[in-house]
């Protein structure tokens, strides 16, 4: 169950009591949603759903975007024409303290190990 958009640009998000770690998991399960969560990560800040150059279509990008909200790992918001994404780091640091960073360096030492970013 994800709170109700309140506006047609307004997207649902799941409340922090909402957010499972079964749904975490699964998000970050993905490469290229584990891309895109490194790289909010490492900005620390929000970014445009144009920042990211990903090496798939379109439509497939959108909906990693939406496993990611819907699963509570990214807050996106409307930011005049511009859709923007941010970590929700401070809800998934309170529901599981630590998991985050953990997979973060997890995911870090394994593009290192296989020669990757």
């Amino acid at each position: 169950m994800t709170s109700p958009a309140v506006s047609s640009r307004d997207l649902p998000h799941p409340t922090r009591e909402e957010i499972r770690l079964e749904g975490v998991l699964h998000a970050l399960s993905d490469p290229m949603r584990l891309q895109i969560v490194r790289e909010l990560a490492a900005v620390g800040d929000e970014l445009s759903c144009s920042h990211f150059d990903l090496p798939v279509t379109k439509s497939t990008t959108t909906h990693h975007f939406r496993v990611l909200r819907e699963s509570g790992v990214i807050q996106q918001v409307y930011r005049g024409t511009a859709k923007m994404n941010g970590l929700r780091k401070d809800d998934l640091d309170g529901l599981f303290p630590g998991l985050l960073d953990r997979l973060l360096d997890a995911a870090a030492r394994q593009a290192v190990r296989l020669g990757g970013a």
